[in-house]
């Protein structure tokens, strides 16, 4: 029997019934819509991704606009699961290679081989094994596409993270000492909180990036084989092999929908509820504010509804994972431990040394040193290009950055266009390259370079816009205070703030400019073919006939050139500004 109290009598029939404070709301309908069409519409694409390999050839992909919202619906689908895999790589890679020296000697030459492998090097070689794990199916073309996708984004978020555990303040840092903290406690409650703004940012700048070659990963060609999935992607190649010109203005405003939507419904929330972690000592003048955020804050019965969700969460925020001590801890000396690391050091670099063998005997046994010296030359004319680019998008998105970083306001509403800009795909813009340059007889050395640079510059404006956003309010009012104006207030406030992300963003911007070099150093119109000299036209052209032997060589002399040029330029910098930029 239910009793009702004298101040329940009056309320509607319904939340009579119901714990107080839990009857439903408007908020909890318009939220149980939304919910309910977002289990609709991932169950059936989860179910058209399952369906007979065959049906991609009985049922190719059609250019009719009515297929628009379902090959957007399989496009999105793809990269929130390649995000999802992205993230939780980022969270172990990173996490090691911040907290053990060995593991940074691995992992970070790793990543700077990894961000410059191009997504046709991953595709070469991995692409029968997707399709073999799930014969007959389109699962495997499916998971094919998704590591494509994660090898565009995984990256750039594993390196912000890296960073942003890397310059953790040294007072909190003493805090948790201070409080003993386990490193699983420590990690719950200081690193991943302190690294979730700059985080954000950068998910949605990996999650924008990967448009730029998800022509490639939904739909590709390598020796014999062609495979074409249902995907924006898919339709803008279609397109563009027809000369449709209609139907690729059509498949961006598709795309432009698309995000504008996961703008609204899933970064925007997410922008407004990391705010609170940003760290500083007094309250921000601005913060970021979200619709929908707003709207699940007002919800009474879905979130009473999903609070047994959140318990798995509070529960590994609160165990105190202690590693048990079973014998008295060792004392190693001095020399005991600088053997163990040169032991450590031996290992590496002979698994390095046996890696370059096998690779170079697999180079070798139908090319020769010509052909090795010959890729060196290409990759110097790439470099030159890579550099001169970044150089140029660092002047051009520095000061933007810290602008919109420093305004929340214009923050919001510039986000979802930099978001835009930064997915929009080079293809889009090939047949306009291919008419001027050829039209103007123009040298596509030279006029094929910006393509390159159409997506790797955001990597820049997006850490530059984190960096700035999570610049502590105390810190800006001294340097108001203080009347810091002009020069010197970009010299001794902006610059150091921002330079550490900077250089994360930097360094990424160049690993994408590289590995965009493959698409964007040969374009393709119809029947007309332009294509400038580089690492990435050779790769390009290898890779679209079988060549292996040429794609390892392409990927491997790649590699070269990011790694040195990172251990030489980006590392010494990122050292620098942990060292002496750090908020401290």
């Amino acid at each position: 029997m239910v009793f009702l109290t004298e101040d329940r009598r009056g309320a509607p029939p319904l939340a009579r019934f119901l714990p107080q404070g839990a009857a439903p709301n408007r908020a909890d309908l318009i939220a149980f819509v939304l919910l309910i069409a977002l289990v609709i519409l991932v169950g059936h694409g989860a179910t058209q991704m399952a369906q007979p390999l065959s049906k991609l050839t009985m049922e190719p992909v059609s250019l009719d606009p009515a297929r628009l919202p379902e090959y957007a619906l399989r496009t999105t689908l793809r990269m929130f699961l390649a995000l999802g895999v992205s993230l939780l790589f980022t969270f172990v890679t990173a996490t090691f290679a911040a907290k053990s020296k060995k593991a940074e000697m691995v992992i970070v030459p790793a990543l700077d081989i990894l961000q410059s492998v191009p997504v046709l090097g991953f595709l070469t070689f991995t692409y029968a094994f997707f399709l073999g794990l799930f014969p007959g199916s389109q699962m495997g073309a499916e998971v094919a596409a998704i590591f494509l996708i994660f090898t565009s984004q995984a990256w750039n978020m594993t390196f912000s993270f890296y960073q942003s555990l890397k310059t953790i303040p040294n007072d909190l840092s003493e805090v948790s000492q201070q409080f003993a903290l386990s490193p699983w406690r420590r990690f719950i409650r200081l690193e991943l909180p302190f690294a979730t703004p700059a985080l954000v940012w950068n998910i949605m700048m990996s999650m924008s990036g990967a448009w730029f070659f998800v022509v490639v990963s939904e739909a590709f060609t390598v020796g014999h084989t062609t495979i074409n999935l249902p995907g924006i992607g898919s339709y803008i190649m279609i397109a563009e092999e027809r000369q449709d010109m209609g139907a690729v203005a059509m498949a961006v405003g598709a795309m432009a929908l698309v995000i504008l939507a996961y703008d609204q419904l899933f970064f925007r929330p997410i922008v407004a509820w990391a705010d609170k972690f940003r760290f500083e000592q007094t309250a921000s003048e601005e913060q970021p504010s979200s619709w929908l955020y707003d709207l699940i804050r007002r919800t009474r019965a879905v979130r009473l509804l999903f609070t047994p969700l959140s318990w798995p969460a509070k529960l590994m925020s609160s165990v105190d994972w202690k590693r048990a001590p079973k014998a008295p801890p060792l004392h190693i000396g001095p020399r005991t431990s600088k053997a163990i690391d040169a032991a450590w050091l031996a290992l590496l670099l002979g698994a390095v040394a046996v890696s370059v063998w096998l690779i170079g005997d697999f180079i070798m046994r139908t090319l020769s040193l010509g052909d090795v010296f010959g890729a060196f030359g290409l990759g110097l004319l790439t470099l030159i290009r890579v550099v001169v680019l970044v150089v140029i998008a660092s002047i051009v998105w520095v000061p933007i950055g810290i602008w919109i970083g420093m305004n929340p306001r214009w923050a919001e509403r510039l986000q979802p266009i930099a978001q835009f800009l930064a997915a929009f795909p080079a293809n889009v813009l090939f047949p306009f390259a291919v008419l001027v340059i050829a039209g103007a007889h123009l040298n596509p050395d030279i006029w094929l370079s910006p393509l390159m640079i159409l997506g790797a510059q955001w990597y820049i404006l997006f850490n530059v816009i984190a960096g700035a956003s999570s610049l502590p309010t105390d810190l800006k009012d001294a340097a108001r205070l203080f009347k810091v104006r002009s020069w010197q207030w970009w010299r001794r406030f902006a610059l150091p703030g921002i330079f550490p992300y900077y250089v994360t963003g930097a360094l990424t911007a160049s690993g994408g400019a590289w590995n965009a070099a493959i698409v964007a150093e040969v374009v393709n119109w119809g029947g007309a073919k332009v294509e400038a000299k580089g690492l990435g036209s050779y790769i390009a052209d290898a890779s679209a006939i079988g060549d292996y032997h040429r794609v390892a060589l392409g990927v491997a002399v790649m590699s070269v050139f990011v790694v040195l040029f990172n251990r030489t330029v980006w590392r010494p910098l990122f050292q620098f500004g942990e060292r002496r930029l750090r908020l401290d």
